[in-house]
């Protein structure tokens, strides 16, 4: 997901909303753990004012997220540009979407993440065409991320207030996640580095626990005796095979 132009080398996400420390929390952030506004808005109140997240600090994981944004990319990529349109209605292993609602919560997601890097306004996303548009939108995200001083901005996020490195290693998080969604959907083949899932793994057993509510992350799920590490890493956020 790093400096990539197209669907082919794009990386993306599930979480939003990044400010300064001293701005508002904006609207889309209630988007940033699950894409769902009230839910999200739930949890962020009740996390807030738990301060289980806001008040230690989280694990950056081994690899660092430029380079991660960078594995995901060619991965996202390849099972998006496979996607046919008559695809778009399938159900997937994440409850909320079908693959159309995973696309244009990822577009919808990356849109407002490249904006709030960069500090601007979110823009509204043309979804009318979620296979035409997810690569522009994600390949900006990438370029948001790598501009100066990106990761070093403060996130303001329902779960607390976190780094914006922390903020890209969500992000990361859920569209490695949300592409074996798309992927079991679709019948494709989805083999990301072991490298990179080994590192979104480290991290997502450090943060997840914390934010489970059964709807934004459901309980994890015990994997087969013979499952992969992506497999794994689906079960842990809740996922069950198709």
């Amino acid at each position: 997901m790093g400096r990539v132009p197209d669907a082919h080398t794009v990386g993306t996400a599930h979480h939003e909303g990044v400010t300064d420390a001293t701005d508002p929390l904006p609207d889309v952030a209630d988007l940033i753990v699950a894409g769902r506004d009230r839910e999200a808005a739930d949890l962020g109140a009740r996390l807030h004012a738990d301060h289980h997240l806001a008040t230690r600090p989280l694990s950056g994981g081994s690899m660092d997220p430029l380079t991660q944004f960078d594995l995901l990319g060619p991965v996202l990529g390849g099972v998006v540009a496979n996607l046919t349109p008559d695809q778009l209605d399938r159900p997937t292993p994440c409850a909320q979407y079908d693959v159309r609602g995973v696309l244009e919560h990822m577009i919808g997601g990356a849109t407002a993440f490249a904006a709030a890097y960069r500090g601007a306004a979110p823009t509204v996303p043309d979804t009318t065409d979620p296979l035409a548009a997810f690569g522009p939108a994600l390949g900006d995200l990438g370029a948001a991320v790598n501009e100066p001083g990106a990761l070093e901005r403060t996130v303001a996020a329902p779960f607390g207030e976190v780094s914006g490195d922390t903020f890209a290693r969500f992000v990361v998080l859920d569209g490695l996640v949300h592409g074996w969604d798309m992927a079991m959907a679709s019948g494709q083949a989805y083999e990301p580095p072991d490298e990179l899932v080994a590192a979104v793994d480290e991290f997502a057993h450090g943060v997840l626990d914390d934010l489970r509510d059964g709807d934004t992350f459901a309980d994890a799920v015990e994997p087969s005796a013979d499952a992969t590490p992506i497999e794994r890493l689906a079960a842990y956020t809740g996922r069950r095979p198709m």
